[in-house]
């Protein structure tokens, strides 16, 4: 009955502990109370039994042993009452005085007997003198003071999301260091809608949580789930612990790369330089790990080109040139692009990027030349086709928009035709081969791009030749001077013509005009080398006998029309020195140039004795007489003019001066060559009065023969001299249309008023000649090579004599 009474009194005590844990500071007061009334007594054993809770404080008395064990209190001490114990530090502590035993230090039931359901203490007590060991159990009994907690604060779950519902998941308990109804008795789940908990009961191993999938997992969706389970203990009210779950969902290969664009365009400019970024393609896996790596490639069924125009990125999708990219060869490429994930079996997209190129102003135009006539006949008629030219610009737009063009300052143009970049070259205006034979024509091609290119191309075109141009004659008219005298058959004079068109049209043959006239009379007294205009004489032609005459000469091309036109000729007659001077006076009876003058022996210095008279055919040099004295018996008596043959006395007749005197005259022209005659004056000295008689006798002889040979000889030069003035008039009218070109070397100078009317000085080298003639034109030909008359003229700066060439 007393068991039971203390085990009633133990679970009131223990009730009433527990409903009073948190009021602390009335919990030893109560406990004192109730450890004097729970002492009690084992009859049997003779052991004493104590209870006390857990953790109360250092101090609390948990039983009198001396009392409950009746041992006299005063020999306790005599006796040495102690607890027998092996720990450093023991829990409970006996009272020598009065043998009370109280709690020596904090007490955690959890720490001294663990997991154990019941949590009993045994003391071994001592007392000497005599010796007595009494046993005492004191039982600590637990109170909620420890709450449910389990090992990881934070639990990671890997999880497939091929996982099927209905798979199970254990997890590790919640542990409470307390015991019995203070210790895990419930799990609970927060609210997710994949998992659900479920408990297996393992008795002393406690309670087992699991979770249940329940619904299917999807990376792709959700990569992660997070919930909170949580575990209470049967405290009341009861403490808790919880665990944060963490289910991460492990991905499989169930997603293909997608990209990022439906539609991928780009433009991309030609002649982009290598490595320029095109375009970059993105793809995304929505798995995880290798599943969700994408890489890109071209597609296995793009064109092999393809690869030499464009790289890709493996890793980024950049797509970049990798070789020249011309829009003429291609403006637009459609490349299929593949992304793939590295899964174990690889997933794989395919998605086609267009590129579309933009011309660049990179191609100058093209020019060929077709259907070219590289000559065309000079009498073409504008707008003639020459050549067909054709232009092209492998460029696009503006930049394949060609202009053509043609150099200026040609008579040739270019006209659009039909079919587009295509130009005929036409003639625009007459042609004349003569002005020029070949025209190089440059064609330029211009494109409307930016920059703008260009290009050329030179065609020659030839002009051929067309009959259409007369002979001409280098002059015209021809005026020739020749020499009398000449020798039949040698050449004397040449004419020469020129056609301005080319081969056969050119070929110029000629020939004198005949036509029987009298002015043309002596054309047949000449002949023409029909190739080279070399005319010669047939004849030897005379001064004296004809003075001038003219002909016409015809040259004629081998065109076809030939064509012809001719030249007048005019021909002087230059007179050589071929008639000898004829003595007019003095005369004898049988026609030789002898004559007797008598003279008085009184007559004074500068007396005229006679005048020697004397004719010459020729004109000119060749007609102008010069006397001389060639014989005189006394030098000092008598003297000649030079110029007029008058023979004067130089002096007065002395005694001893012979009376009679021999004067023999030379008389000579002054050709290059001179011809003479002599004439012979015998002078004789009379006395006064014989000479008087004589002299009457002589004078009326004298007078009649002089005004015979007076009045001849001014017929004689009256009509030389008209001749010559009709000459002068016809040359002059002639040499009004020719050039004076070879004159500007002359040095005109006239020098002499006597028988010469006109000179012309001039010096070639380290010679001065002089050219006399009757007004001579400026433009005169003078006939090359020839050798005249000579006079000679004194140099005023030189000591030696030059020759002055006489051409009349």
């Amino acid at each position: 009955m007393f068991l039971d009474l203390k085990c009633c009194f133990l679970g009131e005590y223990l009730m009433f502990l527990g409903s009073t844990m948190e009021q602390r500071g009335r919990k030893a007061r109560r406990v004192r109370g109730y450890l004097s009334v729970m002492l009690l007594w084992s009859v049997a054993s003779a052991q004493s039994r104590y209870s006390i809770p857990e953790e109360v404080s250092e101090g609390t008395v948990v039983g009198n042993i001396a009392k409950d064990l009746g041992i006299d209190k005063s020999s306790l001490k005599g006796r040495k009452y102690r607890i027998v114990s092996g720990d450093a530090e023991p829990l409970f502590r006996v009272s020598h005085n009065d043998g009370v035993l109280s709690v020596s230090r904090k007490i955690d039931r959890e720490q001294v007997c663990a997991q154990s359901s019941a949590c009993v203490i045994n003391l071994k007590t001592v007392l000497e003198n005599p010796l007595e060991v009494h046993y005492i159990e004191v039982e600590v009994v637990d109170i909620n003071d420890h709450s449910p907690e389990f090992p990881e604060k934070e639990k990671l779950l890997e999880i497939s999301e091929s996982a099927l519902p209905g798979a199970r998941f254990q997890l590790k308990p919640a542990r409470d260091p307390d015991s019995g109804h203070f210790s895990v008795q419930q799990y609970k789940l927060s609210q997710n809608e994949h998992f659900r908990l479920e408990v297996k009961d393992k008795g002393d191993d406690g309670k087992i949580p699991i979770i249940i999938l329940q619904k299917p997992l999807d990376r792709e969706t959700s990569k992660s789930h997070y919930f909170i389970l949580t575990a209470n203990d049967g405290g009341k009210p009861p403490k808790s612990g919880s665990m944060n779950i963490e289910v991460k969902v492990l991905d499989i290969n169930d997603n293909a790369p997608f990209f990022s664009k439906d539609i991928y365009s780009v433009t991309l400019k030609e002649n982009a330089p290598i490595g320029t970024t095109v375009l970059q393609v993105n793809a995304t896996d929505l798995d995880d790990g290798a599943n969700g790596d994408v890489t890109y490639s071209f597609s296995n069924s793009i064109n092999h080109n393809i690869l030499n125009l464009f790289d890709i990125d493996l890793l980024t999708g950049d797509i970049t040139v990798k070789g020249r990219i011309d829009y003429e060869e291609k403006n637009k490429y459609e490349i299929e692009i593949e992304a793939s994930d590295q899964g174990i079996a690889p997933l794989t997209t395919e998605k086609s990027v267009t590129i579309k190129i933009v011309d660049v102003n990179d191609n100058a135009p093209e020019i060929e030349v077709t259907s070219f006539s590289r000559s065309i006949p000079e009498d073409s008629r504008p707008g003639t086709t020459v050549a067909l030219i054709s232009v092209n610009d492998l460029d696009s737009g503006p930049n394949g928009k060609v202009i053509c063009t043609l150099n200026d300052n040609v008579p040739f143009t270019l006209s659009p035709s039909l079919k587009d970049k295509t130009f005929s070259l036409v003639t625009k205006s007459p042609l004349d081969r003569e002005k020029k034979s070949e025209y190089d024509l440059i064609i330029t091609a211009k494109d409307a791009g930016q920059p703008q290119l260009s290009s050329e191309k030179t065609i020659s075109v030839i002009i051929s030749d067309v009959n259409d141009n007369s002979p001409e004659f280098a002059q015209s008219p021809y005026t020739f001077y020749m020499w009398e005298g000449n020798n039949p058959g040698d050449s004397v004079f040449i004419v020469k013509a020129f056609d301005h068109d080319e081969n056969e049209n050119a070929h110029i043959s000629y020939h004198l005009f005949r036509d029987g006239a009298e002015t043309n009379k002596l054309t047949s007294f000449l002949n023409i080398n029909s190739e080279t205009g070399d005319i010669v004489a047939l004849k030897s032609f005379d001064f004296e006998a004809v003075k001038t005459f003219q002909f016409q000469v015809v040259a004629t091309d081998s065109g076809t029309p030939s064509l012809s036109s001719n030249v007048t000729v005019h021909v002087f007659i230059l007179d050589q020195n071929d008639n000898a001077p004829v003595i007019l006076y003095p005369v004898s009876s049988n026609g030789s140039a002898e004559g007797v003058e008598e003279i008085p022996r009184n007559v004074h210095a500068g007396h005229l004795v006679t005048k020697v008279r004397a004719y010459d055919a020729d004109i000119g040099y060749n007609g102008w007489l010069l006397f001389s004295l060639q014989e005189v018996s006394d030098h000092s008596l008598f003297g000649l003019d030079r110029y007029t043959g008058q023979i004067r006395t130089l002096r007065s007749f002395t005694e001893t001066d012979e009376a009679e005197h021999k004067l023999l005259i030379l008389v000579k022209d002054n050709g290059n060559v001179s011809l003479s005659a002599t004439a012979t004056v015998m002078v004789k000295v009379v006395e006064p009065k014989e000479a008087f008689a004589a002299s009457d006798v002589q004078s009326a002889a004298k007078d009649d023969e002089d005004s015979d040979v007076t009045f001849y000889l001014m017929i004689t030069l009256g009509a030389v001299s008209l001749l010559f003035v009709i000459s002068i008039i016809v040359l002059i009218a002639m040499q009004c249309s020719k050039s004076t070109d070879y004159t500007s070397k002359y040095l005109q100078e006239p020098n002499y008023d006597g028988t010469l009317c006109h000179s012309i000085q001039y010096r070639s080298g380290d010679k001065r000649y002089m050219l006399v003639g009757p007004r001579m034109s400026i433009g005169s030909t003078i006939v090359p090579g020839s050798h005249a008359n000579t006079l000679v003229l004194p140099d005023r700066r030189r000591t030696s004599e030059e020759v002055s060439t006489l051409v009349l």
